[in-house]
């Protein structure tokens, strides 16, 4: 960047916490069974960084979930379909979500050079006030807390990929221009985010969504193997219009302007 960083938005899950984001995709994955329909973990990571009712939403729409709803019920699913299925999410989604707000390798120590250079720490989430109440205070106790957070409730439930949680977090940071923000996620609904905000949108690889594996699961890959799935992982952020794909947080004071 030409001018000087003044904030850094974070996304969640994924991201900074809950290496993998497997908290969502475990309620996801529950909440369709239950309604007898087995999703693939691509169905279900695919959507990811939405706001969540929104996600169930496009996982109906999918073609082969359609098609297995309407032998189902032998009909399509409807709205009403979707409340329900929300209802059951947020249930399942709340009473785990403590167990996922580990904070990730790096973020910390990032987090405190970020700080060090006068930088603001915002962030965003396809999670609700409610779930976040929840994550905000176990990230706080295992040391992350930004300075500013804002959900899809805080602008009328236009979550990602719209730009206005963006725009929140740019106003309470008291943020001169959007050229002076940095927003770092780890799905595509992250990078589309930062790129209608009109900012500079970068990808985190190890840890995020998009790769889907979780850091046991990571660690146990040969250098070869990681090395091919970060640069697989990388092009799908190149293609949604990623500015910079970084391979883990530490990386991120390489791109920030001091």
């Amino acid at each position: 960047m030409d001018k000087k960083t003044e904030a850094v938005i974070f996304d969640w899950a994924g991201t900074t916490v809950d290496y993998g984001c497997f908290a969502p995709v475990q309620a996801f994955t529950e909440v369709f069974k239950e309604f007898g329909i087995e999703p693939t973990i691509e169905e279900v990571r695919k959507p990811m960084g939405m706001l969540k009712i929104d996600h169930i939403r496009t996982m109906l729409s999918m073609e082969r979930i359609q098609n297995l709803w309407r032998e189902k019920y032998g009909k399509p699913s409807t709205e009403e379909d979707v409340q329900k299925m929300y209802t059951i999410y947020e249930k399942m989604l709340l009473s785990v979500l403590d167990q996922f707000a580990e904070v990730k390798p790096k973020v910390i120590e990032t987090m405190e050079s970020l700080r060090k250079h006068g930088i603001k720490i915002g962030s965003t989430t396809g999670y609700t006030d409610k779930m976040m109440e929840i994550v905000t205070k176990k990230a706080k106790e295992n040391g992350y807390e930004p300075d500013a957070w804002f959900s899809p409730d805080a602008v009328h439930q236009k979550g990602r990929p719209y730009p206005y949680m963006i725009f929140k977090n740019m106003e309470t940071l008291e943020v001169t221009s959007v050229e002076h923000v940095i927003k770092v996620g780890d799905t595509i609904s992250d990078i589309k985010e930062g790129k209608n905000a009109g900012v500079l949108s970068v990808a985190v690889l190890e840890g995020s969504s998009e790769m889907g594996l979780s850091q046991k699961e990571y660690e146990a890959l040969s250098e070869e193997e990681k090395q091919d799935l970060c640069e697989k992982t990388k092009q799908n952020f190149l293609e949604a219009g990623a500015d910079y794909v970084i391979r883990d947080m530490s990386d991120l004071l390489g791109i920030v302007s001091l």
